[in-house]
């Protein structure tokens, strides 16, 4: 039977990561499989930076087909839905479970994207409640054996940039704070290849002025060093940013939702997984790696190995942006070969609802 209510739960972690991702997947639940979908959001604030048009006023609110409620302690929880995505272990309110028990609701709890392989054997396994309801494990990957990864419909909208369209190397920078922000600028900016890199207005445009001994950049501001000019944008919507991927030729993402489109955008990308304790994310990064490129040449895997774990470290230095460049062809390649590849398999919407209507 087709389960058409669903709730997608929210708690805003990591910025724009999680509500990117639940944000998405709501939205390709409604369109493509017409499930009439809620989403609960904690932190409506930043959840407005994607979403532009919704009220921090209202407790309920439809967008775009879909209903939208603010998650707080007070909420109204008394109905529950046929189908409950807790993303990323976000923990379910007990009201609301109390809900689920008296609609015998299937409860999801959908995780992370990774490509290591442990995840086949935990993917949709059943984990007993307490109080009678089950809980399913949901882990997206890149195999057959995984939930799939999430595309929903790439309608990509080219922002407005203040520079003439360069005849460089188009690069866009989206990253976590920690990285080597300084190191990467100072490695093309004494490359060989001329650069032109966009940074949309996040919480790394500070790291990236203080390199150019400035205590602040403005939106529309353009500044240069060697071979490098840096052009700030405007703070992007999904549609905007999804056109700035597919205008680059190098994309470096970072967390989950950013990945996810890079990967789809068709272009040479370094991901910056999330910092985890005893380097979990490093191994999360080889998995990914080895099984992305896993018929690169030893000389291509290389410099795309070594760029991304210079990247995922405190350092990176102009000799490995060099090797990578040398190898840029051939990594194009292999990102084409790859994403074919994992066009050929159904979606992680599909897949959940094929899932939830079997259970």
């Amino acid at each position: 039977m087709h389960k058409k209510n669903w709730d997608i739960f929210c708690k805003v972690v990591d910025n724009f990561g999680d509500i990117g991702v639940c944000w998405r997947l709501a939205q390709q639940l409604s369109y493509t499989h017409h499930i009439s979908v809620r989403l609960w959001v904690d932190d409506l604030q930043v959840a407005q930076r994607l979403i532009p048009t919704l009220n921090l006023a209202l407790p309920t609110q439809m967008i775009a087909g879909i209903e939208i409620a603010h998650w707080h302690d007070h909420a109204d929880f008394s109905q529950a839905a046929a189908v409950v995505i807790e993303a990323f272990s976000c923990g379910l309110p007990a009201p609301y479970q109390h809900a689920m028990q008296a609609h015998s609701s299937q409860w999801i709890n959908l995780e992370y994207l990774s490509a290591e392989s442990w995840v086949e054997n935990f993917h949709q396994k059943p984990s007993p409640q307490q109080n009678g309801l089950t809980r399913y494990f949901y882990f997206p990957g890149f195999t057959n054996k995984t939930g799939g990864v999430l595309n929903f419909g790439y309608h990509p909208i080219r922002p407005v940039f203040s520079h003439p369209e360069p005849p460089t190397l188009k690069l866009s920078l989206f990253c976590y704070p920690h990285a080597p922000i300084r190191q990467l600028l100072d490695a093309i900016a004494n490359g060989d290849a001329p650069v032109h890199c966009y940074i949309p207005n996040t919480s790394t445009l500070n790291h990236v002025a203080h390199y150019f001994g400035r205590t602040h950049l403005e939106v529309g501001q353009i500044v240069e060093s060697g071979r490098l000019t840096v052009e700030v944008l405007p703070f992007l919507s999904q549609a905007e940013y999804d056109g700035l991927l597919a205008h680059c030729d190098i994309n470096f993402v970072r967390g989950e939702d950013s990945w996810v489109r890079a990967i789809w955008a068709n272009k040479p990308f370094i991901w910056q997984p999330y910092l985890q304790e005893d380097n979990a994310h490093i191994e999360k990064l080889n998995a990914f790696l080895k099984q992305f490129y896993a018929s690169a040449t030893t000389e291509t895997f290389s410099a795309i190995q070594s760029m991304h774990h210079q990247w995922a470290s405190e350092d990176i230095t102009t000799e490995v942006w060099r090797a990578y460049l040398a190898q840029f062809e051939a990594v194009k390649l292999q990102t084409q070969s790859a994403n074919q590849a994992l066009q050929q398999q159904p979606d992680l919407a599909s897949k959940l609802v094929i899932f939830c209507n079997n259970l």
